[in-house]
């Protein structure tokens, strides 16, 4: 049964690493939660190690430079994964082969650069027409402001009819950014899905993320999975993911499932116990906000 805390500080000391989310748990996109800021840096300077775990679409040195950005400090957390780092292995290995066509912002032409190397060399990857593609890389929509998936149905249908795969950066349906709530890569490629097109999946809650985190947070410290907690707001992305990993969980219900979960300080409990069976999870721990 999921027990609702106060605060992170109540089971810190049960663990000795943290896989933390960013949208909705740490920042909003606009800037860091004081309160979630405060609660890890107590838990860093007890000695545990925070690494990030996020469904950006981009590799780890331009979520790094995102958060300089919004204002995280660099010093809070000791090294992320991110979906885009486990995405890029699948793009050099070929996947979706080495013609591609990009679906999403300029802005995230980064995951294009600085991209690992196969048997010590450089794969060469081209960025094409959709025309002439072998395949899709999609990091979100072109225009997450004003568009959502019905805007790209024309697209799939063509992917579908040329056998295209695509290959999803980034597996969150939704994120709310600041007061607006804005589609992903993840609600591209379910589209795509449903349209009878192959999407495939690198980030929360798929093995392949979790595998990158382990490995990294193993150059850290030796951790034993008992000793490490999942914590995001994305219910099928951050808690499912943890619990198929078989490490506990801490869901913060005052983000995407707010409303859900009747949380303005914390959740009510008949409604995240309803919340809960509908997903048919079942999180270790549950609090309205990381603090």
């Amino acid at each position: 049964m999921t027990q609702i805390i106060n605060s992170f500080d109540e089971i810190s000391e049960r663990y000795d690493a943290a896989l933390v989310d960013l949208w909705g748990c740490l920042h909003n996109g606009y800037e860091p939660f004081a309160a979630a800021v405060s609660a890890l840096a107590k838990f860093r300077d007890k000695g545990g190690k925070i690494l990030l775990l996020t469904n950006s679409p981009r590799p780890r040195p331009s979520v790094m430079r995102q958060l300089d950005k919004i204002g995280v400090p660099r010093d809070l957390y000791h090294d992320i994964a991110a979906s885009g780092d486990a995405s890029q292995f699948s793009l050099v290995a070929g996947d979706v082969g080495t013609k591609v066509y990009h679906l999403g912002p300029e802005r995230d032409r980064g995951f294009f650069k600085e991209l690992p190397k196969v048997a010590g060399k450089q794969v060469d990857i081209s960025l094409v027409p959709l025309a002439s593609a072998e395949g899709i890389v999609c990091t979100g929509l072109f225009d997450d402001d004003t568009e959502t998936p019905d805007d790209y149905r024309e697209t799939f249908l063509y992917a579908k009819s040329k056998g295209l795969k695509m290959l999803c950066t980034n597996p969150d349906i939704i994120v709310d950014k600041g007061d607006r709530r804005i589609y992903c890569a993840g609600a591209l490629a379910r589209a795509f899905e449903e349209m009878g097109g192959e999407s495939l999946y690198f980030g929360k809650p798929y093995p392949a993320i979790y595998d990158l985190a382990r490995r990294r947070l193993m150059a850290l410290a030796d951790v034993q999975d008992h000793r490490i907690i999942g914590i995001g707001d994305g219910i099928n992305t951050d808690i499912r993911g943890a619990i198929a990993e078989d490490i506990d969980s801490l869901f913060v219900t005052g983000g995407l499932a707010a409303t859900e979960t009747g949380t303005v300080d914390q959740p009510e409990p008949q409604r995240l116990a309803k919340f809960l069976n509908a997903a048919q999870l079942s999180p270790t721990y549950a609090i309205g906000h990381l603090r």
